[in-house]
């Protein structure tokens, strides 16, 4: 997310403008050749195979400065740059960018493919400002993607992937929780997530160039925000068989697993995984593996993973995360010497714009030790290990001198293990218990907790009570999942209107 800013009177005042209606242009129909050429097309297929350089020798033979072989050329650069995190990149790609948006201005090439590509590289523009600090830059450039994209929309209706790009825009501004309704005031935007999921949906639904892409993104806030993992699971599922070669893909569908629990699956997955000349380095898939470790107990062969990681990566984000699971590893392996090593790592190094990064280093500051049982019995929930975390949360009970967070975080994971086991009626008892004994403690257990009430209240059709739990989210003090979790309060909250 961006940081509060302060900037000049000049900018201050353009980001302020009241967003103006698109211009009263022409509909024009969309012609078969609004489409990627040959060549284009089979590029940004190795694109999205996460293979750039195989994508660049195929814009060999493009026409250099039609559309198409621009903005893909920018999704291979704009990919590489994301994906390695290397700063020394960042000001070529900039420029790169710049020269592109320069001949898009100057393009005298009919249809929508050259104004869509310019508000894509605006996009992948502002997405790269922002993670490399440069926040005002990234502001400016997220408010005139959002505007281009409105226009080629209203000229082009037809022209699907623009509404794959305009709902995604329209969908994540507007799920910012309310604590930043200020950025919305500053950037004179409005949006809902409704309007983004129906332009998404369209561009889903029907052929165009973009497709897959459009699916993968409707399909996974489905899974992300409303609690609808099946169809995220399918479609990733089919698109990696389809495709064994994509990285992309298995990325995905790891990725996925991990989030749903599916341990075993997301490490057959993670060994499965294409690799060899071509495809980009992806550190983090190490970062990944060594959580699914850690949830097996396998605290050594997780160690070596985040080493991996942390030597291939270049970028500042996660670094905390990996140190502090690094001293997971070791501590729970009764190594005290090595983590001691890896918590003095996590102030040492990377940054807090991430959430994982922001609990890693409230836990280095706070200075207060973890219980193990009770960590053991995260990882463990985490992992989809839900009857061993009962076992292991069997044996421990708090007393009048546990820490507050224990007492907190000892019901909360109750109720997790309870959740996906099935046995609702005590999940929702721990839940309940976990909320009323919080209080206005500065810890995500409560918050947690009220939102899967919520989400359990509103699938049985109590949507006056869900309504009241999403609420407490929202209430909640400030703890460090808080902008994640009031995002999702929020989109419920919608839903239920």
């Amino acid at each position: 997310m961006l940081v509060l800013i302060t900037t000049s009177a000049n900018l201050y005042e353009t980001l302020c403008a009241p967003l103006r209606e698109p211009s009263q242009a022409p509909i024009e129909l969309v012609a078969a050749n609004d489409q990627l050429a040959p060549d284009a097309r089979r590029a940004y297929a190795e694109v999205l195979k996460l293979r750039p350089e195989p994508a660049r020798t195929l814009l060999r033979t493009a026409s250099p400065t039609a559309a198409g072989t621009l903005l893909v050329a920018d999704c291979a650069d704009f990919t590489e740059l994301m994906i390695s995190q290397e700063a020394t990149r960042y000001t070529k790609t900039i420029e790169a960018q710049n020269h592109r948006l320069e001949l898009l201005a100057k393009s005298k090439e009919r249809g929508p493919l050259p104004s869509y590509a310019a508000a894509e590289l605006r996009l992948h523009q502002a997405a790269a400002q922002v993670t490399f600090g440069h926040e005002v830059q990234g502001a400016w450039n997220l408010r005139q993607t959002y505007l281009q994209m409105q226009a080629v929309v209203q000229r082009y209706p037809g022209f699907l992937p623009a509404r794959k790009t305009l709902g995604l825009c329209q969908f994540f501004i507007g799920a910012l929780p309310p604590g930043y309704r200020w950025f919305l005031k500053l950037l004179g935007l409005s949006s809902s997530t409704e309007a983004g999921l129906q332009n998404l949906g369209l561009a889903a639904q029907r052929p165009n160039d973009f497709q897959p892409e459009a699916q993968i993104l409707l399909a996974l806030i489905q899974e992300s925000y409303y609690k609808k993992p099946g169809q995220a699971s399918q479609l990733l599922t089919r698109l990696a068989n389809q495709q064994p070669d994509n990285l992309l893909y298995s990325y995905l569908v790891i990725s996925l697993n991990k989030r749903q629990h599916q341990t075993e699956r997301a490490l057959a997955a993670y060994r499965a995984r294409p690799e060899g000349a071509g495809y980009l380095p992806l550190p983090y898939l190490h970062h990944m593996a060594a959580d699914l470790l850690l949830y097996q107990g396998k605290y050594a062969a997780a160690e070596h993973a985040n080493l991996l990681f942390l030597r291939q990566y270049h970028g500042q984000h996660y670094r905390k995360d990996a140190a502090f699971k690094l001293y997971l590893a070791a501590w729970l392996a009764n190594d005290a010497t090595a983590a001691n090593r890896y918590r003095q790592q996590i102030d040492a190094t990377g940054r807090t714009a991430v959430e994982e990064d922001a609990y890693a280093q409230r836990f280095y500051e706070d200075k207060l030790p973890l219980n193990r049982l009770l960590t053991r019995a995260r990882l463990q929930i985490d992992g989809g290990y839900y009857r061993e975390a009962l076992a292991t949360l069997r044996t421990f009970s708090p007393a009048a001198a546990t820490p507050l967070r224990d007492q907190l975080e000892w019901p909360y994971r109750w109720a997790r293990a309870y959740h996906g086991l099935g046995r609702l009626d005590s999940a929702r008892l721990f839940y309940a218990r976990t909320i009323a004994l919080a209080g206005r403690a500065p810890y995500y257990f409560a918050p947690q907790a009220a939102l899967q009430m919520g989400y359990l209240c509103q699938a049985d059709g109590q949507v006056n009570l869900a309504r009241v739990y999403f609420q407490k989210v929202l209430d909640s003090p400030k703890h460090e999942y808080k902008n994640s979790t009031d995002a999702k309060a929020k989109i419920a909250l919608v839903e239920l209107k």
